[in-house]
């Protein structure tokens, strides 16, 4: 491997100085690689308009404010069903059947804020984590195994369609 360095001879008026090396191999160059340049914006500068991200913003305070109605018992109640509906999800998956792939991500973040709000809540009340923790244990010990809404929403669907069928 051959090393080639270049450097300035003499010091430029502003002090600095030009040092590069440049690592030539017959099998590694493929050519030369110019860094991208990018654009400093001025500190002061307002970050670009991006409506879209406007919109979102508001759409996730809109949520947070529902959220935030809730009580603790209706958002424990949400995040148990929340998470039948990403269990039925990763089923969907493992079988190859359709689904929006959009949904995992929207269900997950929609039960961490959920978590989020209970566990300020529990802040507010002067709980710490350790207290936390067990509290959560408990509850996840007490949780009743059901069926998510779209399962039941499912088989009511297939009990109508049974029901035409054997009245027709």
């Amino acid at each position: 491997m051959m090393s080639l360095s270049i450097a300035s001879p003499s010091p430029s008026p502003s002090g600095v100085t030009f040092t590069s090396k440049i690592n030539l191999s017959k099998s590694s160059f493929h050519g030369i690689r110019i860094p991208k340049i990018i654009q400093a914006r001025a500190v002061n500068a307002p970050p670009p308009s991006c409506p879209s991200l406007v919109v979102k913003m508001a759409k996730r305070e809109e949520e947070l404010k529902e959220i935030r109605t809730k009580t603790t018992e209706e958002l424990q109640e949400e995040i148990v069903d929340l998470k039948g509906e990403l269990f039925m999800l990763r089923l969907q998956r493992s079988a190859r059947n359709e689904f929006k792939s959009s949904e995992f991500l929207r269900m997950r973040k929609r039960i961490a804020r959920m978590l989020t709000v209970k566990r300020e809540r529990e802040v507010e009340e002067g709980i710490n984590k350790r207290i936390s923790r067990k509290l959560d244990r408990k509850w996840k010990k007490s949780i009743v195994p059901r069926p998510p809404p779209s399962l039941k929403k499912l088989r009511e669907e297939e009990a109508a369609e049974e029901a035409k069928e054997s009245a027709s």
